[in-house]
């Protein structure tokens, strides 16, 4: 990954500490890459031996070689099995964000939308469940399983229609659902996630390659048993105020399924007699624990503070900037010049309408209003996957004189906030950072950068 727009957001003040921030985060997210990662473990061996990390195949015996998934950084792990395997690979589906216009010779490329599924999404679910049937004992299923995929891979369950499932999905991605409790009413209301599409693949094996995007860090997918039943997804609704917003259809699918056994999702149990290898090809912690590698390589004390982050993001952003504060100040629990590390997921909760941004967006903006003034303090937050929220944002970077030109601009950074409007002030202050695709999607990274010295710190690492 590379950040496109770098000279501009370093052509504002504080430009060092914004170097450093930035060069951690594009560290980090080179050793997440899922293509890179994928080829480091996948890999055939004088055309007839096949290793898949700790897993070894006698080529000659192994039937049909077939590709499924889903995610918005599922491309690149089928680009790199589309390289290894070639004309090897029977039939293969994934289901991507809209907008990758690349395709590859052996495995189907489906663009679908995302965050809200679409028409596309469920032609390229149904396609996916034709391949998993497809396949007999003896072959072999690679599921390539991303952040997005349950979007980008919608099935309803019977008597639910896509329509139905697009208002579920929009009112609790709008009403602050934490990402665990969003997932748990999605996988009660349908026909392959929570391990179903391991059902349908069976008597075949699966290999999942998975990049862990959940706060909880386990592998997860539609082929992967379910932890989660349906009275968590009923209890999420509940608790986020939703229970009588939702559609009929889905109210009550839920409640058959709280007494129906046979409508539950696969549990652990239910996975003992198949053939099923979860390998993660990255997540949240290995993100931050090159962050921290490199902040260390360039000269500053680090810390990670917290790989499972989660509530408000504006509030979020307020909390560590009162902790970068206390650094600054008094020089604890780290003394400056040093870099923190924080990974996870914030939400935002809109009521009414709202303009364009995303969660780390709107936790860099809220960051700011608090370190308004300070000389020493940067954060860098963006979402790995390179899209935050609904834009073509990954986030944005904010330092004490953020507020300052805000200001002088006209913008009230406080209102935009309220308004759910962060796109547009970091667009305008030159402090929106652009990756694009980013190959991988390990939830959120978050780097703060306290100075001290900073120019002769960071001269000296180099």
């Amino acid at each position: 990954m590379r950040i496109k727009n770098k000279d501009q957001l370093l052509s504002h003040r504080n430009r060092r500490a914004r170097e450093v921030a930035l060069d951690v985060i594009e560290h980090a997210m080179k050793t997440v890459d899922s293509y890179e990662v994928t080829k480091k473990l996948v890999h055939i061996e004088n055309d007839r031996k096949m290793i898949v990390c700790d897993l070894s195949y006698d080529l000659s015996k192994v039937g049909k070689i077939y590709v499924v998934g889903a995610g918005k950084a599922t491309f690149p792990i089928a680009q790199a099995l589309d390289g290894i395997f070639g004309d090897r690979i029977k039939r293969g589906t994934i289901s991507v964000k809209r907008g990758e216009k690349r395709r590859l010779k052996h495995i189907k490329v489906r663009e679908a939308g995302h965050p809200i599924p679409d028409e596309m999404g469920l032609e390229g679910a149904k396609e996916i469940v034709e391949i998993a049937k497809e396949a007999k004992e003896g072959d072999l299923v690679f599921a390539c399983i991303t952040g997005g995929a349950s979007a980008l891979m919608p099935l309803p369950a019977e008597g639910i229609s896509l329509e139905d499932k697009k208002t579920v999905t929009d009112l609790l991605l709008k009403c602050g659902a934490s990402i665990d409790e969003i997932n748990a009413v999605r996988k009660h209301i349908s026909a392959i996630k929570g391990g179903r599409l391991a059902m349908y693949i069976h008597p075949a094996e699966v290999i999942n390659l998975i990049v862990i995007d959940e706060v909880a860090g386990l592998p997860w997918g539609p082929t992967v048993p379910d932890i989660t039943t349906f009275q968590d997804a009923v209890g999420a609704l509940k608790k986020n105020d939703l229970w009588e917003s939702i559609p009929v259809s889905v109210k009550k699918h839920l409640e058959r399924g709280l007494t129906d056994l046979n409508l539950e999702t696969p549990k652990p149990r239910d996975f003992e007699s198949l053939k099923v290898h979860n390998l993660v090809l990255a997540n949240n912690e290995g993100a931050c624990e090159a962050a921290k590698k490199r902040a260390e390589e360039l000269g500053f004390a680090s810390m990670i503070l917290s790989t499972v982050l989660e509530g408000e993001s504006k509030e979020a952003g307020i909390v560590l900037a009162g902790i970068a504060k206390e650094i600054e100040e008094r020089g604890t629990p780290i003394k400056p010049p040093c870099v923190l590390i924080l990974g996870g997921e914030t939400t935002v909760t809109i009521t009414g309408q709202s303009g364009e941004g995303g969660p780390s967006q709107e936790l860099a903006l809220g960051f700011a209003l608090k370190i308004a003034g300070s000389k020493n303090i940067v954060i860098a937050a963006i979402d790995t996957d390179g899209t935050d929220g609904p834009t073509d944002i990954a986030g944005g970077i904010a330092d004490g004189y953020t507020a300052e030109k805000a200001k002088e601009k006209g913008i009230d950074i406080h209102e935009s906030l309220m308004r759910h409007n962060s796109s547009y002030v970091l667009k305008e202050l030159g402090d929106a950072i652009i990756t694009g695709p980013t190959g991988t999607n390990v939830m959120d990274l978050n780097v703060i950068v306290i100075s001290e010295e900073i120019n002769r710190n960071y001269r000296r690492s180099n």
